[in-house]
């Protein structure tokens, strides 16, 4: 009886002994069961929470002249980071969309500037982003070059990239040469002296939302 007695208690350890080992498994396999199904949420650029507002000068005394882009053209894209998000979107922006608030100057703008260049129809080009440096390859007139920008990130959500065009650097001087033309009045300052400058300011703002 005593060998039968040692026996039993030798099995039923043993039996509890296998039992905390499948718990065990189990638990392990639960955890790494729910590491599996937990998906790491993604920043997504979208074009209508998208704008590109510019900033064009007047006068030697470099009066500012501001306008936008109403339109802006990109297919959705997503990263699991706001670099990786933004890092090599490729976009459009429909000249006819130029918009300052006032009708005669969009007109004087997208026939005598814009309209005074090759490929009038469309600006596009290219965001990429290395290390934290941001460059937007930008094509107008015919022309295609970089333009480094800025990046300021609030919370992680809300985006600016901010650079300032050279028109020179897009063999734009005589589109901008015909557009001081027609507003060579409006664009004196008290010297008398007509100028429309060469430099043009560009804001690109996103909310990068997350899914």
């Amino acid at each position: 009886m005593k060998k039968i007695s040692y026996f039993l208690i030798v099995l039923t350890l043993s039996l509890l002994s296998c039992k905390d080992n499948k718990k065990e498994t189990k638990t392990e396999t639960g955890t790494e069961t729910t590491t599996e199904v937990t998906t790491t949420e993604k920043f997504v650029v979208k074009p209508e929470a998208t704008s590109v507002k510019w900033t064009a000068y007047k006068t030697t005394e470099k009066t500012p002249v501001g306008g936008e882009f109403t339109v802006l053209k990109f297919d959705e894209k997503s990263g699991n980071s706001p670099e990786e998000a933004l890092n090599n979107l490729t976009f459009s922006i429909p000249v006819s969309s130029l918009f300052t608030n006032d009708d005669v100057r969009d007109g004087k703008l997208k026939e005598s500037f814009f309209g005074a260049m090759l490929d009038t129809e469309l600006i596009s080009g290219t965001i990429t982003s290395s290390n934290g440096n941001y460059v937007a390859s930008i094509t107008m007139n015919g022309v295609t070059e970089n333009l480094p920008l800025d990046i300021n990130i609030t919370d992680e959500r809300r985006v600016t990239l901010t650079g300032t065009m050279d028109l020179k650097t897009w063999n734009a001087l005589d589109a901008l040469e015909s557009l001081n033309k027609v507003c060579f009045d409006l664009h004196k300052g008290p010297d008398g002296v007509s100028k429309t400058w060469e430099d043009v300011a560009i804001e690109v703002s996103t909310y990068l939302r997350k899914s």
